[in-house]
C-alpha cells in the first residue's frame, strides 16, 4: 500500500533533484530514502525518477505522479489544519513565510506582543522572496506568507493589515535633505541605489517613484537594505526605504536623512497570503487583527 511517507519522499526529490539532499532534508538516510521510492515505483508499477550517479531526471509520467502526490499532501495538511482549527486559538503549529524587506522590521515589533497573547502558539518562521513564498503558500509547504504587494498572488487569498509610503534617503548635507516632502522628480534618478532584480522592494520603490527603468551606476547586486545603507551614508548615492524600516536603518546614522516621497500612496500594502482551502483562516484572521494593532501603536 502506498504510504504518504513515500510520496513525500517523492516530492522532496523533485524539490532537491538530488537523493542525498533530499534524504537530509527528510532526516532519514540515503538508502532508506532509495528504497521506499524503489518500492513506490514497484507498486505504481511505473519509472518516476531516472537517477544515475550525476543527476536525477523526472520522467514525463513521474510528473504526473508527483502532481498527484502534492494535491494529497495538501490535502492531509487541511485535514490537520481543520483538526487545529478547532482547538485553542493559536495554540498549534503555524510555518509563515515572510520576505527579507519585511522579516527584519517588522518581526521585532510584533513578536513580543504575539508570543505573549498566544504562549501556546508554536511559530516557525522561513524567509525567502516573494514568488518562493508564493509557491510554498500554493504548494501547502507554508500556511501563510506575508508579502508586500502588489504581487502576483492568483487562486490566494489576501488579508491586509498594513499601508505604508517610501522615504527617499540621502546624506544630510544634500540640498534637498531639509524638506519635509519630495517628489521623483526633485532628486537625481540615477544615483538611487536599489536592490538588485527579483527583490519586490526594487520594483515597488520604482512604481512608487513612476520610474520604469533606472539606471545604477554603484550597482553592488545588493540583497539587503543593510548593505546599501552604508553606501548612501559613504554619499555613493540615495536609497528609498519604507516607513517600516526607518527606525532600524536610518535613525542610527545621524549622517542620513530621510524625506516622505511626496508621491500617490500608499506605495505598498503588506497582507497575509494563504490557500482558499486553508482550513485554519480564523487563526489567520486573528493574526491579522493582532498585527494591525501592534503596528498602529505609537
Amino acid at each position: 500500500m502506498i504510504s504518504t511517507k513515500q510520496l513525500i519522499y517523492a516530492l522532496a526529490v523533485e524539490k532537491t533533484l538530488h537523493f542525498k539532499k533530499a534524504a537530509e532534508a527528510c532526516n532519514i538516510s540515503q538508502s532508506a530514502l532509495s528504497t521506499a521510492l524503489n518500492e513506490l515505483e514497484k507498486q505504481l508499477g511505473l519509472q518516476i525518477f531516472e537517477r544515475d550517479n550525476k543527476k536525477v531526471l523526472i520522467t514525463p509520467v513521474g510528473r504526473q505522479v508527483l502532481d498527484k502526490a502534492r494535491q494529497v499532501k495538501t490535502t492531509l495538511e487541511e485535514l490537520r489544519q481543520l483538526a487545529d482549527s478547532q482547538k485553542e486559538p493559536l495554540s498549534f503549529p503555524i510555518t509563515i513565510g515572510v520576505i527579507p524587506t519585511i522579516g527584519p522590521y517588522l518581526l521585532p515589533r510584533i513578536l513580543p506582543t504575539l508570543t505573549r497573547q498566544y504562549p501556546k502558539l508554536k511559530l516557525q518562521i522561513i524567509e525567502d522572496q516573494s514568488h518562493v513564498l508564493v509557491d510554498m503558500v500554493r504548494n501547502g509547504e507554508i500556511d501563510t506568507a506575508i508579502l508586500a504587494l502588489p504581487f502576483a498572488t492568483q487562486g490566494l487569498l489576501r488579508f491586509d493589515f498594513w499601508e505604508e509610503d517610501f522615504y527617499w534617503v540621502t546624506q544630510t548635507d544634500d540640498p534637498l535633505a531639509n524638506q519635509e516632502h519630495i517628489t521623483s522628480t526633485e532628486f537625481d534618478q540615477q544615483a538611487l541605489l536599489l536592490l538588485k532584480d527579483g527583490h519586490c522592494l526594487k520594483d515597488h520603490a520604482l512604481a512608487a517613484c513612476k520610474f520604469s527603468v533606472t539606471s545604477q551606476p554603484f550597482s553592488v547586486g545588493a540583497t539587503s537594505l543593510n548593505t546599501i545603507m552604508p553606501m548612501v551614508a559613504a554619499g555613493m548615492g540615495t536609497t528609498m526605504v519604507p516607513e517600516m524600516a526607518l527606525d532600524q536603518l536610518v535613525r542610527p546614522h545621524p549622517e542620513l536623512r530621510a524625506v516622505h516621497l511626496n508621491e500617490s500612496s500608499p506605495h505598498r500594502t503588506i497582507a497575509f497570503l494563504v490557500r482558499p482551502g486553508y482550513a485554519a483562516l480564523n487563526s489567520i484572521e486573528r493574526l491579522m487583527v493582532l498585527f494591525k494593532r501592534t503596528l498602529e501603536k505609537p
